[in-house]
């Protein structure tokens, strides 16, 4: 006899970029990589925790595939990996057109009412 077991699919990559951004110190650090590479001591400095917090922080864009590292003897900078940011921007401008439409036809609607008031 077999046990049938279900597997829970794996969330889109989108939660996790979206989880990413969440938190403020994570959107800080992919604004300040917007400009340049950084060091992670670089990236570390204007946040009052502890290094091994922070890293955690880093960790968790570079899971979701925001940020990429890459390590030259004792120094681990990290970069922006644009690709996820517009795959976020994409799916926002798809919800935007989609409410924008919405809106439209309500008003369209509200209007017609309107007009069979008169």
């Amino acid at each position: 006899m077999t046990s049938l077991q279900t597997t829970t699919p794996s969330p889109p990559p989108i939660d996790g970029i979206f989880r990413a951004l969440s938190d403020p110190t994570r959107r800080r650090v992919v604004e300040r990589l917007n400009r340049s590479p950084a060091s992670v001591s670089e990236l570390a400095q204007p946040f009052d925790m502890a290094l091994p917090s922070f890293i955690e922080h880093l960790k968790i864009l570079e899971g979701c595939g925001l940020v990429r590292s890459q390590k030259t003897g004792r120094v681990r900078t990290y970069q922006l990996a644009p690709e996820p940011l517009k795959l976020a921007e994409n799916w926002l401008a798809e919800q935007r057109t989609l409410w924008e439409r919405r809106l439209h036809q309500f008003d369209a609607y509200v209007m017609s009412l309107k007009e069979t008031e008169k």
